[in-house]
């Protein structure tokens, strides 16, 4: 059974992860499945755009901790969605936590229901968004990341939108992106790929200073004590030993 939902619409292809049963985590399947539809849009002329959604209630709850992607596969995920030649669009209408927040940073544009809630969770078992920093940090507000980074609060779409993390949310998540894609479908495609350049030119800078670094902290960290403690407290649903 897919765990990526796929229509197209007036040449824009929209990708929905489709795994409720976990709330859209991250697993190595899934981002196996995503990356392999990234793949085909990119090389289909006929896709405009690609529109980045979800089934159920989440977005997605970040990696799958009983089949997570090993942290290469999710930085080749994220630098994809990044160097793909067509706009990605997320459109969100549930709750982002961890690593689903990566994917939003590494899309072109993000537009999100008023009701949508967001959080960095891996300080809360035990790791850090140490990945999904590569798009995240130089798309974002710097002084508000550290505080969301650091406590694992969650915060709504209007913070979501003043820190960047968004490009606009609204009441109707498909009223806010209608100009959007009604934008997208009148550019030129090559106009399109070669803006897209010049818009994720600092991005990809980062991946390349940055990524093997940060993976190499990500595994690190994954293989503590400290994360064994928090992804089993997290599955018990109890507290982690360090709460005070």
């Amino acid at each position: 059974m897919s765990l990526i939902a796929r229509t197209r619409a007036r040449g824009v292809e929209t990708l929905a992860l489709d795994s409720p049963g976990n709330r859209n985590a991250l697993s190595a399947a899934l981002v196996g499945e995503l990356a392999d539809a990234l793949t085909e849009c990119g090389k289909d002329t006929d896709v405009r755009a690609v529109v980045l959604t979800h089934t159920g209630n989440t977005f997605s709850a970040g990696a799958d901790l009983r089949d997570p992607p090993a942290p290469d596969a999710l930085v080749a995920l994220l630098r994809q969605l990044v160097e793909l030649p067509r706009p990605v669009v997320a459109r969100v209408t549930g709750h982002v936590r961890a690593g689903g927040l990566g994917l939003l940073a590494a899309c072109d544009i993000a537009v999100a229901a008023h009701t949508a809630t967001f959080a960095f969770t891996e300080v809360r078992i035990g790791v850090a968004p140490a990945v999904i920093s590569l798009p995240l940090l130089p798309r974002t507000d710097p002084r508000a990341l550290a505080r969301h980074y650091l406590t694992g609060e969650r915060f709504d779409a209007a913070e979501a939108t003043r820190v960047g993390l968004l490009t606009a949310a609204g009441d109707d998540v498909d009223d806010v992106l209608a100009p959007v894609l009604d934008g997208l479908r009148r550019s030129a495609p090559e106009a399109l790929a070669e803006t897209k350049r010049l818009l994720t030119a600092r991005v990809l800078e980062a991946f390349d200073r940055d990524a093997a670094e940060l993976t190499a902290l990500s595994t690190r960290l994954f293989s503590s004590p400290r994360a064994r403690e928090g992804m089993t407290a997290f599955l018990e649903r109890r507290d982690p030993e360090w709460v005070l």
